[in-house]
């Protein structure tokens, strides 16, 4: 597993590094009115992949929701959240992601009850609105950040969250040796979780030091110090590791070890976006609090 992650990780990185360079450089080429171009495309794909995932868990519970009918509740939730108007007169937010959430309950009782079985229709209904909060309406920070802040930002705060994984990971393989918690995920120690905090606290710091004081066109677009990109590295590698957990919650209820075997070394698509999901949240909302929003 080490071997294909050594191998496949950079690849992805690269990818990544390739489309957040594209999505700026359209940005720049249309005078700024098409943030997100290439990230809102590439994440509603990722994220359409992951509903599929979640709803294969929910499969193997006996739940049997449709894997197409969580992709679309998916893509309301992900649209809902990110391309709400912000500083359009008349158009609230919270009603517009409201009606999102009673056209996918609504939608969802139909469909489960279309063969005129009440059995499992709330249940199912329950695991598609799960889809439409979790991958959709998390995963649409994501873009809701690029509308406001520059797509190198979208990737330092990315990269500071797998740092995160990173530094566990190799930590805990050195000198893991207390269990986390063993019934949810025995792999995970203390250990690995202060090494990864420490890992994520020092990117951080040192990501917000080079991007502020060395001149370049990678730039975040905004001020901020090293101590804060400390505090964001903190809070990213915590809340990222909470997102981990939240997803081997549902592999364990599912009785698997992996959400899919699509990404060699990796597992599936869930496994690999499992953190910044819930990171782009909290992202969103300390970068406001560091008046940056």
């Amino acid at each position: 597993m080490l071997r294909q992650r050594l191998i496949y990780g950079p690849i992805l990185i690269a990818a990544l590094i390739g489309a957040i360079w594209l999505d700026e450089w359209i940005q720049h080429a249309t005078n700024g009115r098409l943030p997100g171009a290439i990230l809102f495309p590439v994440l509603l794909i990722v994220g359409i992949l992951a509903s599929f995932e979640v709803a294969h868990f929910f499969n193997r519970r006996g739940v049997q929701v449709s894997g197409i009918l969580c992709a679309g509740a998916m893509a309301i939730g992900f649209f809902a959240s990110s391309l709400t108007p912000q500083d359009t007169p008349g158009l609230s937010g919270i009603a517009i992601v409201c009606t999102a959430s009673l056209i996918v309950l609504a939608s969802s009782l139909v469909y489960y009850a279309r063969h005129q079985i009440a059995t499992g229709v709330a249940s199912a209904t329950g695991a598609t609105l799960f889809t439409f909060v979790y991958i959709g309406l998390m995963g649409g920070f994501l873009i809701v950040l690029r509308k406001e802040h520059s797509a190198w930002l979208v990737l330092g705060i990315l990269l500071i969250t797998k740092a995160y994984d990173i530094g566990a990971y190799f930590t805990g393989r050195a000198i893991g040796r207390h269990k986390m918690i063993p019934w949810l995920s025995p792999g995970k120690t203390w250990e690995g979780l202060a090494g990864g905090l420490v890992t994520s606290t020092l990117v951080g710091a040192l990501a917000t030091e080079i991007t502020t004081q060395v001149p370049g066109p990678i730039t975040f677009g905004l001020e901020l110090s090293w101590w804060q990109g400390a505090i964001a590295g903190l809070v990213f590698g915590i809340v990222g590791q909470l997102g981990d957990l939240a997803a081997s919650l549902l592999k364990r209820d599912a009785g698997v070890k992996d959400s899919s075997s699509s990404l060699p070394g990796f597992g599936g698509v869930l496994d690999i976006v499992d953190s910044p999901i819930l990171v782009a949240p909290a992202a969103y909302w300390l970068l406001r609090a560091f008046g940056a929003g």
